[in-house]
């Protein structure tokens, strides 16, 4: 039989706001354990929340960007359940009445884009976090073999964005995660540092006969952190349910742990439905309101979206559709390629085959973002600007760049104290071009009797006698002019 897999996606996504969503307790990651835990987030008796208007912003702006509907009206419930990590036993969530309902996401895949339809995204409190195993003097009385609680992530605000059951293979999902991941980072409301728990997937999969309009039965895989594990254990998990149907067996509806050291899933607890938590609406928390001016202040305050922008770079900067969708993939790319040309007042296609060929080159062979770049912005125009005036070429250019990479300063120093300065003087270069005309007879009757590639053996012969410092336009033209007159 051929299997069809369906995966649905529940990410996670932390709001960068300094203090947590019912508190005024900090939110910076790497504290002590239970230093950033107040009574509100440790519930002691009599504490009363009060909801965070920075974290509502930050969830409103991530439904405007993704053409949802903004719920002018919507609840916070009581979602019921014992973990140890979690003190008041609920979680402060939303459920029937959301602050962001549908919208879509749209991310490149091989056979061209594909888009996924969003259910919700409805904003919560994060839960503690259980420590297991811990030594060290932060947890001195703690022996071997003992856990901990750490209450410091208790009360963070996180955005839970759900997906219909659109995906169709692993890679289509880990293509909707890094678009999503992209996204949030651009408007700037999450950190998306997935290492630290700012970005994390929980994914819903299930297989069915390919045909089959009938939904399988799922297994939700937790806490996926980072591309890599998202993918392996969507493909095991798919390949576990396969084997488990063709040997007459049956799916349980569970929800599973990933572990990438032996990369499989394995059983944590029967999955609980809705009905299972309890939810009723939140008596300490008046329904969530939001007027029709803040609606239109946070639009307004929106930057220009991935789609908008790569649109944008091929109309007015005539640059390809490939370039164009590299440049904007994350906010910094196209901050830097936007400085570089402003900086340099045009140049579009020089800059963008310059960022997306040597920079990204060497940030990948050096496993560093853009904004880790030793280059910045201004070093580059200061680059790309001696080849806009011919001062140096384009080969020679690489070389400037490696030296600029390696902290031997700008662009203009080094190719002064190399003297790597581009030969286009005409008299120069005419001397230079007769000596090589008159060196290689063979070339010239080659090249009038039709044969193109005798030319750029000439050319060759030319940069060459100038040590590559030939002005390679200015060669081109003294050249044919030579050869045809």
């Amino acid at each position: 039989m051929e299997w069809e897999t369906v995966i649905g996606l529940e990410t996670h996504a932390q709001l960068s706001t300094a203090s947590k969503i019912f508190s005024g307790a900090a939110t910076q990651f790497g504290a002590a354990p239970n230093v950033q835990a107040c009574a509100v987030d440790i519930a002691l008796p009599g504490v009363l929340p009060v909801l965070n208007r920075a974290a509502v912003e930050k969830a409103v702006r991530f439904g405007l960007a993704v053409g949802a509907t903004i719920n002018r009206r919507s609840v916070f419930a009581r979602k019921n359940y014992f973990y140890p990590d979690l003190p008041k036993g609920y979680q402060i969530s939303q459920y029937e009445l959301p602050v962001v309902q549908g919208g879509s996401l749209s991310m490149a895949v091989k056979d061209g884009e594909k888009t996924v339809r969003l259910t919700r995204a409805h904003l919560e409190e994060d839960a503690g976090k259980s420590l297991h195993e811990v030594s060290g003097s932060a947890h001195s009385a703690l022996s071997r073999g003992m856990s901990g609680i750490d209450l410091n992530r208790a009360g963070t605000p996180l955005l839970e964005i759900v997906t219909e059951p659109d995906m169709r293979s692993a890679e289509e999902a880990v293509a909707y995660a890094k678009a999503l991941h992209a996204l949030v980072r651009w408007i700037g409301i999450c950190d998306g540092n997935m290492q630290e728990g700012s970005f994390r997937c929980d994914a819903n999969v299930s297989v069915r006969p390919r045909g089959s309009d009938v939904l399988g039965t799922r297994c939700e895989i937790k806490n996926l952190n980072s591309f890599r594990f998202l993918e392996e254990a969507i493909n095991y998990e798919v390949r576990r349910q396969i084997e488990l149907l063709g040997g007459g067996g049956r799916v349980v509806q569970e929800t599973r742990l990933y572990d990438p050291e032996r990369k499989e899933t394995r059983s944590l607890r029967s999955k609980e439905d809705a009905h299972d938590y309890r939810y009723f609406p939140d008596p300490d928390l008046l329904p969530l309101a939001i007027s029709d001016e803040s609606l239109e202040r946070i639009r307004s305050g929106l930057p220009e979206l991935p789609p908008a922008k790569r649109a944008r770079y091929m109309r007015e900067f005539e640059l390809s559709a490939y370039d164009a969708g590299v440049l904007t993939s994350a906010r910094e790319v196209a901050d830097f390629y936007e400085d570089v040309i402003g900086a340099l007042g045009g140049g579009y296609k020089l800059a963008a085959s310059w960022i997306t060929g040597e920079l990204f080159g060497a940030l990948k062979r050096a496993g560093l973002e853009i904004s880790q770049s030793p280059l910045g912005s201004r070093q580059m125009a200061g680059l790309l600007q001696q080849i806009q005036r011919n001062v140096i070429s384009g080969k020679t250019a690489k070389d400037v760049f490696d030296a600029m990479w390696n902290g031997e300063g700008e662009a203009a120093a080094i190719i002064a104290a190399r003297g790597l300065n581009q030969i286009s003087d005409a008299g120069e270069l005419e001397e230079v071009i007769d000596r090589v005309l008159a060196a290689n007879p063979k070339s010239v009757e080659e090249y009038r009797a039709g044969k193109e590639k005798a030319f750029n053996a000439l050319v060759g012969q030319a940069m060459k006698a100038t040590k590559g410092k030939g002005n390679p336009a200015r060669i081109n033209d003294i050249l044919k002019k030579k050869l045809t007159g």
